[in-house]
């Protein structure tokens, strides 16, 4: 939101509040290339704008605002997360502004580039080998319990705290609706929090029932099969893409109303990624490959005329050492266009 201010001469500034008050508001972009193949208008949320650079800087607002409005944190305090990359980087900006320490822990499997940024931005990291949630050793559940261990301290709990989807249900949500002039007639996301898509299925739900709200999944997760069965088994893996699907079913994910998924193997996502690059102009990460991909699936199904919103969740450059690497995709058997 805007602050109206007058500077030294009277004259009136329209302004952002620092860092936090430029999370959110992003805005929706037509994805000319496959918008014009499918018919439809194919547009994305352009989240990869906000202040840290993706998506998850709104949920990361919201998880230190709430645990500050319950008491759970004050001045000088700690702030310990695991996760992937994005939400770290949303957290430790906004442990900045409020004077926290951050602790961030991760697996393994991530890019080095997110590893280096997080640690830049001035969060202690601490790399863990990458172990499934089963496991007591697993990147979220050592977050937890270290952050037990400290006094004026919270685990942000990205997975299951629904915090997360909150911010999407008063924020993302309402943008996309209004920005569309409540002509939506699909959303389309990946998930690993499930945030993002259970906070705008809810909103949009309450606006009309008639929306439908897609999960779009790599492969290796376990979440396609969940919508489609009820069963959590994983689809053939693992996956490029960093920072979505899942084996289990957070609490910000359950009694999510979902209408559909679609599972986007690896050889699709890597193409959309360069197509958007190559076509678009848009230079993204694997999640946005995933969720664009199955967006354009949707649209086939659903036919020309309709609007089909999806997420591009964050920038490629975090991602320079893996999927720009054309060796890198290689070993995988996979091949940049």
């Amino acid at each position: 939101m805007g602050l109206l201010r007058k500077n030294a001469d009277g004259v009136r500034m329209d302004t952002k509040d620092g860092f936090i008050g430029s999370v959110g508001n992003t805005p929706l972009i037509r994805l000319a290339s496959v918008s014009d193949e499918t018919g439809c208008e194919i547009l994305g949320k352009a989240e990869f704008l906000n202040p840290g650079g993706s998506v998850k800087d709104r949920a990361a607002l919201f998880i230190i605002v709430d645990a500050e409005q319950k008491g759970l944190i004050g001045p000088g305090g700690t702030v310990v997360e695991g996760t992937a990359g994005n939400t770290g980087i949303g957290l430790v900006h906004i442990c900045n502004v409020r004077g926290y320490d951050c602790i961030i822990y991760m697996p393994d499997n991530q890019s080095q580039e997110k590893v280096d940024l997080i640690r830049a931005l001035g969060a202690e990291v601490r790399v863990v080998p990458t172990v499934p949630y089963r496991d007591e050793m697993n990147y979220q559940k050592q977050a937890g319990r270290f952050a037990a261990t400290l006094d004026n301290a919270i685990w942000a709990n990205q997975f299951d705290n629904v915090a997360n989807r909150r911010a999407h249900y008063e924020t993302t949500g309402p943008e996309v609706w209004h920005q569309t002039g409540g002509s939506v007639d699909a959303f389309v996301a990946s998930t690993g929090t499930g945030g993002t898509l259970a906070g705008v299925s809810r909103y949009l739900k309450e606006q009309s029932k008639d929306v439908r709200i897609i999960l779009a999944d790599p492969a290796g997760s376990a979440l396609y099969n969940y919508v489609k069965t009820g069963e959590l088994e994983t689809t053939e893996g693992p996956s490029v893409g960093e920072g979505i699907g899942s084996t289990r079913l957070t609490d910000n994910l359950a009694d999510t109303e979902i209408d559909d998924a679609i599972s986007i193997a690896d050889p699709e996502c890597v193409a959309m990624v360069y197509r958007l690059l190559y076509e678009d102009g848009l230079f993204m990460g694997g999640s946005t490959g995933v969720n664009v991909a199955a967006a354009m699936r949707v649209a086939r199904e659903m036919g020309p005329g309709h609007t089909i919103v999806t997420v591009l969740a964050d920038g490629g450059a975090k991602y320079m050492s893996r999927l720009f690497n054309r060796a890198w995709l290689a070993a995988r058997g996979l091949t940049a266009p």
